[in-house]
């Protein structure tokens, strides 16, 4: 499965802002957003001005920077927008909807950890169950009534166990007790908090 291995912190740099892709770093004064601001990434990057976009390149950097923020490669995303066309209701909060429900992000969601690049890790290696069952699948979909758990020895793990001390609150639209957690329901738009232009995304790709 291809994924993207150079330096996260580049992503950051390049869309200007934090997508916290490196948990408990993004709140440190080691986040290079907090070192160099909006530099560009790359040898040219204090030259390279930051100056008035079209409309396209706005609607780009909006696609950009979703897809970075959950992790997900062009044709899977593009394929979540034509799943969005095909539904019934806002296209623009089912696709926002679609990238919530997968599995990985569920787990961070629910605070079991600080980023998703570790959810990502903690579902491909076997670590979670989904109504019991394990599933190593990050792009899993998630529906309402659903139970994710993890199992005793994961609850264990240096990159996990502080977080399940913390309790760190979930989001409003799941619920968690220990290491077990439920999705009420879809989430809107508003209650995402990611500041994701979804409309943009589909004037970009209905272009």
């Amino acid at each position: 499965m291809a994924k993207y291995i150079d330096p996260k912190c580049r992503l950051c740099r390049r869309e200007g802002v934090k997508l916290y892709l490196k948990g408990a770093r993004c709140l440190s004064p080691k986040c290079p957003i907090e070192k160099k601001g909006g530099q560009v990434p790359g040898q040219h990057g204090k030259k390279r001005a930051r100056g008035r976009i079209s409309g396209y390149g706005i609607q780009l950097r909006e696609k950009q920077k979703a897809k970075r923020l959950y992790a997900v490669l062009e044709n899977q995303f593009h394929g979540y927008y034509e799943q969005a066309i095909k539904s019934r209701g806002n296209t623009a909060e089912v696709l926002i909807q679609l990238l919530e429900s997968r599995l990985d992000n569920i787990c961070y969601r629910l605070g079991f950890v600080t980023s998703r690049s570790f959810a990502r890790q903690l579902v491909t290696h076997g670590n979670v169950l989904v109504d019991g069952k394990r599933v190593d699948v990050p792009s899993f979909q998630i529906k309402p009534g659903m139970v994710i758990s993890l199992p005793e020895n994961a609850a264990k793990f240096d990159f996990v166990a502080p977080n399940l001390i913390e309790k760190n609150a979930p989001a409003k639209w799941l619920s968690r007790v220990g290491t077990q957690g439920k999705v009420d329901r879809m989430p809107t738009t508003d209650e995402i908090g990611s500041d994701i232009k979804t409309n943009l995304i589909i004037e970009f790709y209905s272009r």
